[in-house]
Order: C-alpha cells, then structure tokens, then sequence
C-alpha cells in the first residue's frame, strides 16, 4: 500500500530532500500536499513534478499568487492558505504520513493535528518537542500515532536502540549525542563577536537553512537535541552527553549497562534518516552516498568539558539547566533563542549577544505550567516579546 505523504515545509532543505527520496520510489508513495511559507515559485516547481491535491501558503497573498499561476498551467491543484489549513492537511482522513519540517514553534499546531490523528509522523521539527513535548506527546499517545525521529542524531539512536521500548531503562546506560562543532569551532574566542552570518551560515559538513545554521555555530542545536533526546527515549538528563565529532560521520551513540556503544554511522546527507523514517520498518534507497571505509579519513572526538569548550559555546550547558527547571522552561528558552538568531542574521545584535539575550530572557521570564497548546503558545508568544523588548534595548 503507498504511503500518502503531506509534507509540511517542502520547499526548505528537509523537504526538498524528502521529495527526493519519494521520486525514487513512486511505487511506495504520493504526495497529498505541499506547504511553504512565501516561496511561490519553489512550491509551484514541486507541484509540477509531484501533482498534490493541495498546496498551502502562510497568507491569502501568497495563495492567491500561488493560485493564479497554477491556474495559468492548467494544473488541477487547490490552493489553501494559514495556519488551520496546516492542520486540515496534516490530518486529513487520506494521508498516512507526515513529514513535519516546518521551522520553530509555527510548526507546533499541525504536528499535533498529525498526532491527534494517527499518522505516521515523521519529526524533523524538534520544537514540537523542545517548545510543547507534555501536550505533543500527550496527542502522540491518545492519537495513537507512530512517531520517528528525523534528526539525524535522533535517528541514530532511534536506529542504535533495542525494538522493544520497554526495555530500554534497563538496558541502556547513556546516550551520546555527537557534534560537529560547526564553523567556529577552532576559531579564536575572543573574535567571536565580529563574526558575521555569513561565516556562521558556513557549516563545513552540512547544508542546511540559515537559522539552524547559526544554531550550529552557537550549538544552540545541541542544546535542543539534548532536550529531545530527553522526551523523545524517556532517558534522564543526565544520562545524555555530548562529544564533539568534527568528521561528522557516527551521528550518534547509545551506551548499554555492558559498556558496549552502538552507533550509527553514514555520510553526512539528511536523505539517509529521512529515507530510514520513510521506510521504517523497512530499509529503502536514500540516494546517498555510501562509506568508504577504505578511503575514509581519521575519526576524531574532543570533549565538551574541556576549558575552552564552555567559553566557546555557553547555550549549550543552558539544556541541562531548562530540563532541570519549572515546566515550559524549555519553551522560552527556544523561542530567546529563535528571537536572538533573527536578530542577529539582521545586523541587530552581535553572535555572542545571542546567548546573552537566552539568559537574560531566562532570568525575567518564569512561565506558567504548559497543559494545553492555549498554554504552549502563550509561553512562547510572551518569552518571545521579553526577548524582543531586551533586543530593543540593547539596540537602543
């Protein structure tokens, strides 16, 4: 039976690569929808190859450019626009699967409408965890739906991990989530300041959007993954690790209580979880790459705990402290941070001022306990206009 995929974010780099994974095996699946935010062009292109039966633009205006163009083809697709149509899409009765890569908290709502309705919901959106996981998991569990991780460091444990779920608290002693360590990893601390987006955009390994990226440089994306990797295997915080991995080939490890490690190891290219999670159980082509073990370079690991590495990338410590924090913690800290990286690629605030404005916006900010997603999105619209009136000032 083919899967019947909405892709939610097709036209950035995770859904770009899902659609070409689906091109190479039309015989396993079809795509029921596309959504982007303002790229019209890219979606129309999509919609062309891979004839959806919906598309969906974040405003009427982008819609209606969408609308007319399509029109203009003769191409029998219908152009929805806004955040409910997000949801329709995602929960639509006809769809088995969802990919949900939608950047940040503006992703939440249709991955819970996904969740609530049994999809296949694969989770390329770690916000839906870092921003809301008690009301994301909760819809998980009551929906009845079949959750995989997407991150390729998720993926790697997910893949590193005993089928049976319920054994492993017995088994496993700890997770360990590698790092490439970004483009400033060797860069000298005290130049951090002047660094520009561009130069925190030039990930050596990766080709991702320019928001992760500069998660990247910060590690502000480990901290996040940390945070997933908590609600997403159950395991408690500190029993989750980080090492640096400047080669970028295992993508993660698990520990068992024996002291034997899994890992999972692959070129550094998201086709491969993607197609891991498309298949599941199954394995299928991804498209990528294969190692080559006989040519592959030295494998090198440095620690986080060394005296540079705290000064170099500060958010990252900031996980552990949100996990350990009130509920919600979590929340405002990722939407600081979403705030931070804006201003920042925007010529507003310096790339170290990034992790200042998460603390400080931590320090002022307390949130009251996430039960509902009415909850989850007050958490975030207020941590993110605390963070917006710090910027402001510092701007002043």
């Amino acid at each position: 039976m083919k899967q019947n995929i909405t892709i939610l974010g097709s036209t950035g780099s995770i859904g770009v690569s899902t659609l070409d994974v689906v091109a190479r095996h039309p015989d396993k699946f079809s795509i029921f929808a596309l959504t982007a935010a303002v790229q019209v062009d890219a979606l129309l292109a999509q919609c062309q190859r891979f004839s959806p039966r919906y598309a969906v633009m974040s405003s009427p205006a982008h819609a209606q450019q969408l609308r007319e163009k399509a029109r203009a083809l003769g191409l029998g697709l219908e152009v929805l626009q806004g955040p409910a149509a997000l949801d329709q899409v995602a929960s639509d009765s006809e769809v088995t699967t969802v990919m949900a890569s939608i950047v940040g908290a503006a992703g939440l709502s249709s991955c819970l409408a996904a969740a609530r309705s049994g999809k296949r919901l694969l989770l390329a959106n770690k916000e839906a965890l870092v921003v809301g996981a008690e009301v994301f998991l909760a819809a998980v569990r009551d929906g009845g739906a079949t959750l995989l991780p997407i991150d390729s460091e998720h993926s790697a444990i997910f893949q590193s991990l005993p089928e049976d779920a319920s054994c492993w608290d017995a088994r496993i002693e700890k997770i360990i989530l590698t790092s490439s360590g970004g483009p400033f990893r060797q860069r000298a601390i005290n130049s951090l300041s002047t660094a520009t987006p561009d130069e925190a955009c030039a990930h050596p390994n990766w080709q991702m959007g320019r928001k992760i990226s500069v998660d990247s440089a910060t590690m502000m994306n480990k901290a996040l993954e940390v945070i997933e990797a908590h609600y997403l295997f159950g395991v408690a915080p500190e029993k989750i690790e980080v090492v640096i991995h400047p080669q970028s080939i295992i993508h993660s490890m698990v520990q068992y209580r024996d002291t034997s490690v899994v890992a999972q190891l692959g070129t550094p290219d998201m086709r491969v979880p993607i197609a891991y999670g498309l298949g599941w159980p199954a394995r299928i082509d991804s498209g990528a790459q294969a190692l080559d073990f006989r040519t592959l370079s030295a494998m090198t690991f440095e620690s986080i705990d060394s005296l540079e590495h705290p000064q170099r990338f500060p958010g990252l410590w900031l996980s552990w402290q949100a996990l350990r924090a009130i509920p919600g913690t979590t929340a405002v800290l990722n939407a600081a941070n979403e705030v931070g990286v804006d201003a920042f690629l925007n010529g507003r605030i310096r790339f170290d001022q990034i992790h200042q404005l998460n603390l400080e916006t931590l320090s002022v900010f307390s949130p009251p306990a996430p039960n509902r997603l009415e909850d989850v999105l007050f958490i975030d619209e207020q941590a993110r206009r605390t963070a917006m009136n710090l910027c402001q000032r510092w701007c002043a």
